[in-house]
Order: C-alpha cells, then sequence, then structure tokens
C-alpha cells in the first residue's frame, strides 16, 4: 500500500512537470503561427504600397519642374533654372495674384457650399433606412447610387440635352407660352454657378454618400430601438435621439477630412461644363493649375501652383487632426 500511495502521489508531480515543459514549446508554436499569418497579411498589402508609391509618391519629384522654365522640346537638362521664379511671380504681379484670388474664391466657394450640403446623406440614409419594403428600399438606393458611375462627360450630355438654348426644358417653356426667348441656364455666369455645380455634385453623389451612414446605421444596438419604443417613444423620437447621436462620430471624422481638403475640388466636373460666359466663376485651383499648364503652355507656373496647393492642403490636415484630437480625444490620422 505504502508503495502505491508513492507512487499515486508521485503522478500528479509529474504530469505537472510534463506540463511545464510542453507550455514552452506550445507558446512557441503559436508565435511561429502567428508571424506566418502576419508575413501572409503584409503579403498582400504589398501590391497597393507599390501602388501608392507609385501614383501618389512617385510623382512629387515632378515638383523639380517649378524650379526650372520648362520646355517640352529641350526637355528639364535643356531647361534654364530659374529657382524660385515662378512662386515670386505668384506673388509679385497684381494680375496674377488678382486670377489667383479670384480662382481661390471659387475653390472655397465650391467647397463650403458641399460641407453645408454633407448632412444631406446623413438625412437621406436615416430616411432610406425608415423605409420597410426591401424591394422599394433596395430600388431607391440602386437609382440613387447609380449616377456615382456616370462618368462627368455623360452627365453634362445630359445637362446639355435638359438645359441648353435648344434642349427641353426651354422647347418646354416655349412651347407653353411661359417664355418668349430660350433661357441660357448652361451660360448664366455670375455666383449662381457655384450653386449650379453644387446641385448637380449633390445628385450625382447623394446615393454614394450615404452608403457609409447606411452601413453605420446598420452597426446601431438594436435593443437601444427596443428600449425607446418600450419607452413609448416614436419613429421620429427614435431617429432623433438614437439615429442621429450614433451617426454623429462618423459624420464628424467625413467632416474633418472635407475640411482637410479644401483646396481638393476635382476639375472633371468644372472642366465639361466650363464656357466662356461662366469661366471667372467655375475655375477651381485644380483647373486653373490644368488652364495654365496645359492650355497656357506654361508647365513650370503650373507645378508651383500645384505644389503649393498639395502643402496647404497637408498643413490643413494636420491641423484638423489636431483639433480632433484636442476635442474628441482621438486623431483621424
Amino acid at each position: 500500500m505504502s508503495v502505491l500511495t508513492e507512487v499515486g502521489s508521485a503522478a500528479p508531480e509529474t504530469a505537472s512537470l510534463a506540463a511545464g515543459a510542453g507550455a514552452p514549446r506550445g507558446r512557441s508554436r503559436a508565435r511561429r503561427r502567428g508571424r506566418r499569418t502576419s508575413f501572409g497579411m503584409f503579403l498582400c498589402i504589398v501590391p497597393f504600397m507599390v501602388l501608392i508609391f507609385l501614383f501618389s509618391y512617385f510623382p512629387l519629384y515632378g515638383w523639380i519642374y517649378s524650379l526650372y522654365d520648362y520646355r517640352p522640346a529641350l526637355g528639364l537638362a535643356g531647361s534654364e533654372f530659374v529657382g524660385l521664379q515662378w512662386f515670386e511671380l505668384m506673388f509679385n504681379s497684381p494680375a496674377q495674384i488678382a486670377q489667383i484670388g479670384q480662382v481661390l474664391t471659387n475653390t472655397l466657394a465650391m467647397s463650403f457650399l458641399g460641407i453645408a450640403t454633407s448632412v444631406l446623406p446623413v438625412a437621406f440614409a436615416i430616411f432610406l433606412n425608415e423605409i420597410k419594403a426591401p424591394w422599394f428600399r433596395n430600388s431607391v438606393q440602386t437609382l440613387t447610387t447609380m449616377p456615382n458611375f456616370i462618368s462627368w462627360v455623360l452627365v453634362y450630355m445630359i445637362a446639355f440635352s435638359l438645359f441648353s438654348s435648344t434642349g427641353l426644358v426651354n422647347d418646354v417653356l416655349v412651347d407653353s407660352g411661359l417664355i418668349t426667348a430660350p433661357m441660357k441656364f448652361l451660360d448664366s455666369g455670375g455666383e449662381g454657378v457655384w450653386i449650379t455645380m453644387t446641385l448637380w455634385s449633390l445628385w450625382k453623389g447623394l446615393g454614394w454618400g450615404a452608403i457609409i451612414y447606411l452601413a453605420a446605421i446598420a452597426g446601431i444596438d438594436p435593443s437601444l430601438y427596443e428600449s425607446a419604443k418600450l419607452d413609448g417613444a416614436g419613429r421620429f423620437q427614435t431617429m432623433w435621439h438614437i439615429t442621429v447621436p450614433q451617426l454623429m462620430p462618423t459624420y464628424i471624422v467625413l467632416l474633418m477630412l472635407s475640411i482637410a481638403n479644401l483646396l481638393n475640388n476635382g476639375m472633371e466636373q468644372y472642366f465639361v461644363f466650363q464656357n466662356a460666359f461662366n469661366k471667372e466663376h467655375i475655375e477651381v485651383l485644380d483647373l486653373y493649375v490644368y488652364n495654365i499648364g496645359l492650355t497656357g503652355n506654361n508647365l513650370s507656373m503650373a507645378t508651383a501652383v500645384g505644389m503649393l496647393k498639395s502643402l496647404i492642403s497637408v498643413v490643413l490636415l494636420f491641423t484638423v487632426n489636431a483639433i480632433a484630437k484636442r476635442t474628441r480625444g482621438s486623431s483621424i490620422i
């Protein structure tokens, strides 16, 4: 009995020693599996990192053209080195300052109108989520998202067919006797073109902009709605007191990114809609760079303006990031 007792008491100790010896081996195998998984995930993102480098960082080499009086026929090596001449010209020439001032006014006006209407995709997503019939909700979402995939050239063709002097709208107004001469919707100048461009941009991007808010709504805890209904809250009360506050973090992040991109309006929309009548008020900064670079054949000046725009955008991004970190406790980059 004593021998059996001693063997029995020694068995747990032997098992614990074996378990202790096997634990480090198990942890090392887990670490190796973790490293293999991490390396596999890294290989998955390598192609995207290469694309980002090729299309976002490698083109920065072109900033060197701002230091030359570049002539395409001579090449960079045969062009005259002028240093900061083009940067000085932007601020020393009164005509150039006035033109850049008007371009910046157009750019900021378009950007602030875009920010002011950024609440519309939020409202659209909330009301779209309240549609109970799935077939109708899906149809509305498809029809409002589809314009995002239409190029601005086709959008202008639609606008020209509807609102040109010989378009459908003018034909209907003239035939009905409401007007005697066709109205020039697309040729009108002045600040009204800012609102027109904002409306076209809103029509094109409303459904697409609502997608991210629909995804955020899908992530809201359903128990919040159930509790609100038990407390007697109606549909609009749950929308205002639950859905809207839950969407605010997403909206604030996107709003801050929009503020950081105040100078980046793109040029496709304004390029196809510009004409001799509205050019003064439709020319944003990106379109201005294109016009002086290719149309005006001054690639060096265009590079200098684009370089300053990029630097200011980076400063705005870090400024907004600092504000977000101070107000929300978390940064966006």
